[in-house]
């Protein structure tokens, strides 16, 4: 639960093109200079290492783009949602561009777990006819082997139309599957030119 004296901004933005290819901490270090530079009036953290309150939803994979990335602010003073838009698009880049933003109550679920289902579009090469996925995915975590039955994670079969393909993913408590790792592990005739969440939501 966040300080109810202060003003919680949830943020929608992209994540295209190069930049894409950013990590995790690295799309976080980038909004945070974002934040300073649009001027916004951000709180920071207590404590022997102060730091701004900011918070990013679910991470991506490197080489994942998105359309729906989510990070939630905290602030001091209100500043009019079209405000704050306005100011983190003039201090941003197009590839990694602030979308929306509003406000949510200051006990609400934190991004990184509110939105258990991402949707993704994959483009390929070529037109696909058929997409089989496996049974189980192995990844390697902490240094230890772990598999994962894929159906209980794919929400339902691959829609398929021309050279692309669309699928839902649900982050379970215990755990995730990665959409480029579960791709890596199906059984298709093309290539895959690109991967981009473009959905997250509550309930599929």
């Amino acid at each position: 639960m966040t300080d109810p004296r202060l003003f919680r901004l949830r943020a929608t933005f992209v994540e295209e093109g190069r930049l894409a290819m950013l990590s995790h901490l690295e799309v976080a270090h980038t909004l945070e200079r974002v934040v300073r530079r649009a001027k916004l009036p951000f709180a920071i953290s207590q404590g022997f290492s102060p730091h701004m309150k900011i918070a990013f939803g679910a991470a991506l994979p490197v080489g994942v783009g998105s359309t729906c990335e989510i990070f939630d602010l905290q602030l001091t003073e209100y500043v009019a949602p079209a405000k704050a838009l306005a100011a983190l698009q003039a201090a941003s880049v197009p590839e990694l561009m602030v979308q929306e933003c509003h406000y949510i109550e200051h006990n609400a679920t934190a991004a990184s777990v509110a939105f258990p289902f991402s949707t993704y579009e994959v483009v390929f090469d070529r037109a696909i006819e058929s997409i089989e996925a496996p049974e189980t995915v192995t990844v390697v975590r902490k240094r230890k082997e772990k598999t994962l039955v894929v159906g209980e994670f794919l929400v339902k079969p691959f829609e398929l139309e021309g050279n692309k393909a669309v699928f839902t993913l649900e982050a379970k408590p215990t755990g995730s599957l990665r959409p480029d790792l579960l791709l890596a592990h199906c059984v298709f005739d093309g290539e895959v030119v690109s991967i981009t969440r473009v959905a997250q939501s509550e309930m599929c």
